[in-house]
């Protein structure tokens, strides 16, 4: 038999994949016409405090139990605003800076309505009831509180499902787990994983290297809130404190006190003398005379930062005295941009090991990457730069 011609062997050639783009055609439009939710939701999730969690179909209408989770849902979504239906006011209180940002790029934040003031206590149950969400998200130290504990099943008795995340208690091990949840709650996975990616990859060159370098680093006070009037909160092993016993140092707070931290005695700080001191606050000396994160310049939170030390007990502490004093924005433990602490924890307390990390470097890749709304200001700060 002789083989077609050429004419006919296109022909022959144009109709199969004439054919085989039809046929798949009809198949993405088969699946299209399936349901949605088919195989995805409803969704059941264990949260942040290990909760099993049930949420019905994707979430268009959430509450907030702590503004501060905005900045989480700001990561993984490009327009976070959209998805509330009310929220807490703590991020306005005690970051305005940040609120001032995220009014700039969504004005629809000012419209929002306010259900609490973030502290667990405060939430207006009959306006949470007015707003018929979807989904709440609460804070873990929400969570943890009688208060907290009344308003997830009140709730949940409303039919709103909530969602614990954790950013404060155990940071490093929930912070990117807690993430991809997000990621698939808010059908945001490929984004939500990446910034979960990054998250662990700049861990795991800290933890890697402190684990190749055993012997021990400094002592080390971190000091919340600074107060002229009475001293001194000392945060223990958990939240930010986590960051000091990763790089291999030694928190002067972390045996015999709660992991949260608690006061401790100008006595003790004398007995302790730590070798490197470590302040926490926010912008404008809301609850110290340190003034530090969001708004903020280099310029003032390094002089804020000097005055603090001028303290007669903290000025006698062998950190302060050999200049190694540093500090930082105490709201790191509520939202998952706590990386950048614990890079800037590892160049401070291990110097030798982590020369080469930049968190400046990491908050740009994070704004440009990730990020709705750039963080600027300055959230990390050294007395002698």
């Amino acid at each position: 038999m002789r083989p077609p011609s050429p004419k006919k062997a296109t022909n022959v050639k144009r109709f199969l994949a004439l054919t085989l783009g039809l046929f798949a055609a009809l198949l993405a439009f088969a699946h299209a016409q399936e349901p949605a939710a088919q195989g995805h939701w409803p969704m059941t999730l264990t949260d942040g405090i290990g909760r099993e969690v049930t949420i019905a179909k994707k979430p268009e209408a959430i509450l907030l139990g702590s503004g501060f989770n905005l900045v989480a849902l700001s990561l993984i979504h490009p327009d976070p605003v959209r998805l509330l239906a009310g929220w807490s006011s703590d991020l306005q209180r005690d970051n305005p800076e940040i609120y001032k940002d995220f009014i700039a790029r969504f004005p629809a934040l000012a419209d929002v309505p306010v259900i609490g003031d973030g502290t667990g206590d405060g939430l207006s149950f009959e306006t949470i009831l007015s707003l018929k969400a979807d989904l709440a998200i609460m804070a873990n130290w929400q969570a943890d509180t009688e208060l907290g504990k009344r308003a997830i099943d009140y709730l949940e008795s409303t039919g709103v499902p909530v969602f614990v995340v954790d950013f404060n208690s155990d940071p490093l091990k929930n912070t990117p787990s807690t993430m991809r949840l997000l990621g698939r709650i808010l059908e945001r996975e490929a984004q939500a994983n990446a910034f979960a990616d990054f998250y662990e990859v700049h861990l795991k060159r800290i933890t890697d290297r402190v684990a190749a370098a055993p012997e021990p680093g400094p002592t080390v006070l971190m000091h919340a809130f600074p107060d002229p009037d009475r001293c001194c909160f000392a945060y223990g092993a958990g939240g930010l404190g986590e960051f000091i016993g990763i790089t291999g140092s030694r928190n002067i707070a972390d045996r015999n006190m709660p992991r949260q931290g608690g006061l401790v005695s100008g006595e003790y700080l004398i007995a302790a003398d730590p070798e490197v001191y470590i302040a926490t606050a926010s912008p404008g000396g809301t609850y110290s005379g340190f003034s530090i994160g969001p708004g903020v310049t280099a310029d003032e939170a390094r002089r804020t930062l000097g005055e603090v030390v001028k303290n007669p007990t903290l000025a006698n502490l062998s950190g302060v005295r050999n200049g190694r004093v540093f500090g930082v924005w105490n709201f790191f433990n509520a939202v998952p941009l706590n990386i950048l602490a614990a890079e800037a924890f590892a160049r401070w307390l291990r110097p030798e090991l982590f020369a080469d990390v930049d968190p400046n470097a990491s908050l740009t890749e994070i704004n440009e990457r990730f990020a709705a709304v750039p963080f600027e200001g300055s959230y990390w700060i050294s007395l002698n730069p």
